[in-house]
Parts: C-alpha cells; structure tokens; sequence
C-alpha cells in the first residue's frame, strides 16, 4: 500500500509509470488520492463532488494505457463537460443541470489514462479571481487556510497544492489557471488561443480569451497533459501548427539564451506589492545566472485600455450567461437565481451597444500587434503574476454598504445608470488590481506560464508570469524545465499536508 509520504513523492507521470511497471496498480493510487481527500477536503473545501465510486469502478475495470495511466484526476466544476455528472458553474441555478455528453477536452483527458474523482469548486460561473460562492462557500488556501487559493480555479489548485492529485483540470479566461497557480505554489500554463479543443458544441468560449488546460506540481505534468490534448476538432475556428516535437521532451532541452523584458510596472498604475516586485527581481537574477539576456522594460501595452477591453468582454459574456440560462431553467433568469455582483454584471452587459463591444474587440488585434513588435526584440516578457501575495477570504467581497447598493440597482434594474455614473470604470480597477497581468495574454491569445520561484517571509507562494509570441509553448517548456532544474519547488508542501 502507498504511504502518503510516499505519493506526495509522485508526480502523475511518476504514478503512472508505476502502474506500467507493475509497481502498483490504479485501484491503490485511487485509493491514496481518496484518503488525502478525506483528510483535507474538509478543512479545504477544494472538491465540491466527490465521484469517488465511480473512480473505484474505473479503477477495478482497467484505465487506458495512455500517459498517465491510472493517475487521479478532478476536473473544474464549469467548463469542460462530463456527462451524467452534475455541472453547476458555482450557481444554484444550475443545481441540477447534468451534462448529456462529454467535451472533447474530457474524452482526451480520459484516453490518457486520467481517472477522474470529482469536481472542484469555483466561483459562480467561473467569474472572479478567488474562490468563494454563495452556493458552496469558499475554496481555501493550503498553505494558510484564512487566504484564497485564487480563481477561479481555485478549488483545483488548493487540491493539487495539498497533494490530493498530481494534476488537475483548469481553465484560463483572464488568469484562472494562472492565478491560482501563484497563489498555491504550482505551475500554471494558460496554452495559446486554439490549442486545446472546445468541441463539440461550442467553437470557442469568451470570443477566444478562454482556454482550458491544467494546473499541475511538475513541468513535466503539464507539457505530458498538453501532448495528450493538443490539436483541432472537428469544426475548430482556429488553427495553429502542431508542435515541431512533443511539448514533454523541451522540458528536458535548454532554452538557448533567451531575451528577456522584465517589467514591474503595474498595468493600472497602483502599487506593486513588495513580495511580488521580490520575485520579479530574484527571477530576473537567476535567469541572469543561467546565460539568458535580461532587460527591464516598460510594459508593452496600455494597461487601462486592457482593462476596459477586457470588461467589455466580461460583462457581455456575463449577460450572455444569464440569458442563456432560460434554456435550463424553463424561464428568464431572475435576481434570486444567481449571486448580486453576478446580476450586476448582467445588468452591465446589456447596458453596452453592440458596437460598444464590437471596438473593444478591435483593441485585441490592436495589442496584438503591439507584441508581436515587443517579441522581435525580446522572446519573452517576465511580470509579476499578481500584484499582491493571496489576499485573505472575504477581502474582495461587496462590503455591507456596497451589498445593499447591489440590491437597489439589481432590483430596479440601473446597469445603465451604473455605467454612466462612472462606477463601472471604478469597479472595473478595483476588480483588477490586484490581477491586472494577467488578462493581457487572453486577448492576444499568446501562451503565458506562472511558474513559482518565490516565497514570501511568512511563507505564501509568489509566482512570476512569463508570456510567449502566439504557439510558443515550446519555448515556455523548455524555460520552465531549466527553471525547475534549477530551483526545484516539488518538494515544498503546504504546513497543512506536513
């Protein structure tokens, strides 16, 4: 029987060919992965559905021989579908919607050998960047239960930061793979605009700033995982060349000397937590070390201008969301079906004209453009990934006379009010920042990685944020493994696993 010393040692790639070998079978992995769960979960509140039968039945029958045969998985509680599990986006007006098919994501997952053991928590449709719904209340943090483990994959990445599974699913529409990677300690690839499928209903999500991927404790993890679910499906909007070889053998190769444009600008001209300017400043001088040419530079974007666009976006596809509802509801979506700040947005979304949203699209090409002649001097823009080390649960949340503001304008329906009051340019800073680095990178559709370098004083996760010309993942791999070889971070485990 595996000890939890013993799985903690593991990555999945490691578990995996255990089971190939003969080592231990996937019956034991599922049930070490079902044991940390029970014993973490609950001060956690990382997995919000347990399929821990069904994984055991799995198990017992034989998982395919991919991968990552055998090892535990959970995926994210919204986005990639699973059918006949229940799929609530965080809100209790999904409570019962049960998907009657797979995502093509889930169908490649499973075929690498990935037994999947439940859903992680999120915030209400995946909207924000920390973890806390109404309807299951908050995801902590591992390595300090009164902070956010971030969002909105945040219940995926305090599971996999207190060693419940090696990997798990994730999805990134403005950093919510990246996020939480910083805020737990992992590694966080958000793959390039196209490169993971969507399919098979939808072509893409959020007008393309969406992708879905992992978030993982190895390099190795991640670059496997992508192998395995890289490439178009059937009706795919977008194409980019395969990979010149599979992304898990560049984390074995040296990067070369790479350039460098390093920036601790804050996009939205706020103050840079300490910490995080730290970490920048520590990466700059080990990449240094290691032969890469490294420069500090001005952001290459308009920080408000990304911000704005990328509210744009978040409200209309908020909107979107709320009127899509009536399919599962039977009925328009009310005020009571999902959170206040959730309607507000709504409310937002249908206050803006269809040209309103149609030039803050525009803007994306606008910035894309704009890296692509930052990356003819520099192959990479190292940032901070957040502004400040996790914040503490409850810290972002409407404050009581923000709450009953939210009341008035939802019941009487003031989103247009809102808006020209100039609240919305107010609340969009405030909602960004403490995250403004990391929408950019959804926008232009370019790989970005945080990859976690530094800890603070009293012990919190800080990562570092690396962003890629448009399908360079390989680049980012191979950076990432000489990182990885050169300051290790997989043995650093959360005082809560010991």
């Amino acid at each position: 029987m595996l000890t939890p010393t013993e799985y903690d040692q593991l990555d999945g790639l490691g578990m995996a060919d255990l089971v190939r070998t003969g080592q231990l079978t996937a019956a034991e992995l599922t049930e070490a992965a079902i044991a940390r769960a029970e014993a973490v979960n609950p001060r956690l509140n990382a997995i919000i559905l347990n399929l821990f039968g069904q994984a055991r039945k799995r198990a017992a029958a034989g998982l395919p021989a991919g991968p990552f045969g055998g090892a535990p998985f959970l995926l994210k509680d919204f986005g990639a579908a699973y059918a006949g599990a229940p799929q609530t986006g965080g809100s209790r007006a999904l409570r019962r919607f049960v998907p009657a098919e797979d995502a093509e994501l889930v169908r490649r997952w499973q075929a690498a050998g990935l037994n999947i053991l439940g859903k992680t928590n999120v915030p209400e449709f995946a909207l924000m960047g920390v973890t806390e719904p109404i309807l299951y209340g908050p995801a902590r943090n591992p390595w300090d239960l009164g902070r956010t483990p971030g969002g909105s994959s945040g219940g995926a990445a305090a599971a996999v930061a207190a060693g419940i599974v090696p990997v798990a699913g994730a999805g990134d529409g403005g950093g919510s793979i990246r996020i939480p990677a910083a805020c737990c300690g992992l590694f966080g690839l958000k793959p390039s605009r196209g490169r993971v499928p969507t399919g098979p209903e939808q072509g893409e999500k959020w007008q393309g700033a969406a992708v879905e991927h992992a978030l993982t404790r190895s390099v190795r993890d991640s670059a496997a995982l992508l192998d395995a679910t890289q490439g178009p499906d059937v009706g795919v909007p977008y194409f980019l060349p395969p990979p010149a070889r599979p992304y898990l053998e560049e984390v074995g190769r040296e990067p070369g000397r790479l350039r460098i444009g390093f920036s601790l600008d804050h996009p939205l001209g706020r103050p840079l937590h300490p910490e995080c300017a730290t970490a920048v400043h520590a990466a700059a001088q080990l990449l240094e070390s290691l032969g890469h040419e490294v420069t500090e530079v001005p952001l290459p974007f308009d920080g408000r201008a990304v911000a704005a666009a990328f509210m744009m976006l978040y409200f209309g596809e908020t909107g979107a969301t709320i009127a899509g509802l009536k399919a599962v509801l039977g009925r328009p979506a009310r005020p009571a079906d999902v959170e206040p700040t959730t309607w507000l947005l709504g409310l937002l979304g249908r206050s803006y004209s269809a040209a309103d949203f149609a030039v803050a699209r525009h803007s994306w090409n606008d910035h894309a453009r704009r890296m692509g002649r930052f990356h003819q001097t520099y192959d990479l823009l190292l940032t901070p990934t957040l502004a400040t080390p996790p914040v503490r649960i409850g810290e972002l949340q409407p404050k009581p006379l923000e709450q009953r503001l939210l009341k008035v304008v939802n019941t009487f329906g003031l989103g247009g009010l809102v808006r020209r009051s100039g609240l919305v340019e107010k609340l969009a800073e405030q909602n960004l920042e403490k995250t403004p680095y990391t929408q950019f990178a959804n926008l232009t559709g370019q790989p970005a990685m945080s990859v976690p370098l530094h800890w603070t004083a009293d012990g919190l996760p800080c990562g570092v944020q690396f962003i890629a010309r448009l399908g360079a993942e390989d680049v980012l791999f191979r950076l990432a493994g000489q990182l990885e070889r050169a300051q290790p971070w997989f043995s650093r485990r959360p005082l809560l696993v010991g």
